[in-house]
């Protein structure tokens, strides 16, 4: 599954034309409500309707005078509707517009960030289901443990994508909301009516309560979510970066004809794709701090929150969404080696049958301690002198005496290992 979405849609959403559209949107709805309980006369409405209209760079010209966005756009559509013109903005503050019109901008970028996580999910799935049956070793504190297999990395990542994917349509939920209630939120200038009908022309929910803008918890938990998705593509990042390392190398980035690793070293393949997004993700973290910063504002409105606003809104997305696609292309691109990945499950002499064998001493009545003891004094023969795990317990007396040789070789039967992978996977995908 490729995006709907190319890389330049959010480039798009977050531009002025776009940005002031939404204003325009805002205060055109607002004005059909007016009209509706009978303070707009109809053809007013209707030639605000159908005039009304901007450029950014007419905006620029009267905001370099006025030092203000919102009167320099609304007086730049005033030029367009003629007389009219005074009923736009009537009743409202600016807040009314910005806010609302910055949650259709958020509302608009979770769209395309919830389709790029579908489509990652699908390359992930194909993977997983891939390598479902190649074993490869697990480890924990980067030491071999016990025996997983290739594709269960994968089902685990879909699960967590999957975990986000709802994060972030609750994420768009909550920020789909608009405020048209004035300057203190008490609708003193204008009616709850038309705050209900600007909402539901633009497709958001009127907030129950505001101040002179809506509540920060709001984009604080949206961008705590992209947050969340950016630390677990770095999760999937940093687990690729170790398996391209030269003594583990299982998997190594896709790395296309005519590029360059180093420009001293011409041997240097480098995990790059995976290393941009560790960094993107950092930043991502560092948005997600500036909007809990935003929650607390003076009383009923400060503007400490809009500098803020103005940068983490473009940027978090934009960065999430880049992320996303290259994360989906390195997933597709991975170039997996399942010969280095037998390789590396046999580098430990078979010392990862190590609890198998202890817990088999211990339902013979062994004492576990005595039973850790036995396997142990052989496990750190095998590190010290790269010997195989088995033979040695064959050969130690009080081992052989409660399990026989032949028992000892039927614990070291991979099978026990991953006799449950296809019930993850059924929990996992569902199927």
């Amino acid at each position: 599954m490729i995006s709907r979405y190319t890389r330049k849609e959010l480039e798009k959403i977050w531009s002025d034309e776009n940005r002031y559209s939404k204003w325009l949107d805002v205060e055109v709805a607002a004005c059909e409500a007016w009209t509706r309980i009978g303070k707009i006369p109809q053809d007013s409405f209707e030639n605000i309707r159908k005039n009304a209209r901007f450029t950014v760079e007419r905006i620029d010209e009267i905001e370099a005078v006025t030092r203000h966005d919102v009167i320099a756009f609304v007086s730049c559509v005033g030029e367009y509707v003629g007389d009219d013109a005074r009923y736009i903005h009537m009743g409202l503050t600016s807040s009314d517009v910005l806010d609302t019109a910055y949650s259709l901008l958020l509302k608009e970028s979770s769209d395309i960030i919830i389709d790029d996580i579908r489509a990652l999910m699908v390359s992930l799935k194909e993977k997983a289901f891939a390598y479902k049956k190649t074993p490869a070793m697990g480890r924990s504190h980067g030491i071999h443990a016990e025996p997983i297999t290739f594709g269960l990395k994968f089902a685990l990542w879909y699960a967590e994508m999957e975990r986000n994917l709802k994060r972030m349509q609750d994420a768009k939920e909550v920020i789909s909301y608009g405020k048209i209630s004035g300057a203190v939120g008490t609708f003193a200038n204008v009616p709850p009516e038309v705050e209900d009908h600007v909402c539901k022309r633009l497709g958001l929910k009127p907030a129950p309560i505001s101040t002179q803008v809506l509540q920060r918890d709001r984009h604080a938990q949206f961008f705590a979510a992209l947050a969340i998705v950016g630390a677990t593509l770095e999760k999937i990042a940093v687990e690729i970066r170790h398996l391209q390392r030269t003594e583990v190398l299982e998997a190594m980035e896709p790395f296309g004809k005519g590029q360059k690793g180093s420009s001293a070293m011409p041997h240097k393949k480098n995990p790059i794709l995976s290393e941009n997004i560790t960094g993107m993700a950092r930043l991502l973290r560092g948005y997600c701090v500036s909007a809990l910063e935003n929650v607390a504002l003076w009383h009923e409105r400060d503007i400490s929150h809009s500098s803020v606003e103005r940068v983490i809104g473009p940027d978090a997305t934009t960065i999430l969404d880049f992320s996303l696609k290259r994360m989906q292309g390195l997933i597709e691109g991975l170039v997996v080696y399942p010969d280095n990945i037998k390789k590396n499950l046999d580098i430990t002499k078979g010392l990862w049958h190590s609890q198998g064998v202890l817990l088999a001493l211990v339902e013979k009545g062994i004492a576990r301690d005595t039973a850790y003891q036995w396997v142990q004094r052989n496990a750190l023969k095998v590190w010290e002198k790269k010997v195989d795990f088995q033979e040695l317990l064959k050969s130690d007396a009080d081992v052989v005496s409660v399990l026989g040789k032949d028992g000892i070789t039927d614990l070291f039967d991979i099978s026990h290992h991953l006799a449950y992978v296809d019930t993850i996977f059924e929990r996992v995908f569902h199927e």
